[in-house]
């Protein structure tokens, strides 16, 4: 018994001074309560990345390459790939994440366009 409880505390000691060592210095961490259900409800971004989106009239006008979380982590924003064709000739655009609508199933832009989407300004990815 002694030999177990001592195996353990050993393990747990050692598990925590390793994290402490690679985790270098001491960190404090706010917890929030969210509500579980609302978030298993969301929709994941592996699942939305790759999606077409379509208008009103259940034209595709876009297709989703990422979702990005801003720096502040106050805002999402969609990135969509438009125009072109078989993604030659396509360039990004970004808009706020909410400006998408699920409408049966299906990512929808209501009143969009291929040609709106396409005067926006185009959206580059910061360089590494």
């Amino acid at each position: 018994m002694h030999r177990k409880l001592f195996s353990t505390v050993f393990s747990i000691a050692l598990l925590t001074a390793t994290t402490a060592f690679a985790q270098g210095a001491s960190q404090t961490v706010e917890l929030t309560k969210i509500d579980v259900v609302q978030v298993a409800n969301g929709y994941r971004a592996g699942k939305v990345i790759g999606e077409s989106v379509v208008n009103d009239a259940k034209e595709t006008v876009g297709k989703v390459d990422d979702i990005i979380i801003a720096a502040d982590g106050k805002a999402a924003f969609v990135v969509l790939s438009v125009g072109g064709f078989l993604g030659v000739g396509s360039k990004y655009v970004a808009l706020p994440y909410n400006s998408l609508k699920v409408v049966n199933d299906r990512l929808t832009m209501p009143g969009a366009t291929k040609d709106a989407l396409k005067t926006l300004p185009e959206f580059k990815y910061k360089s590494s």
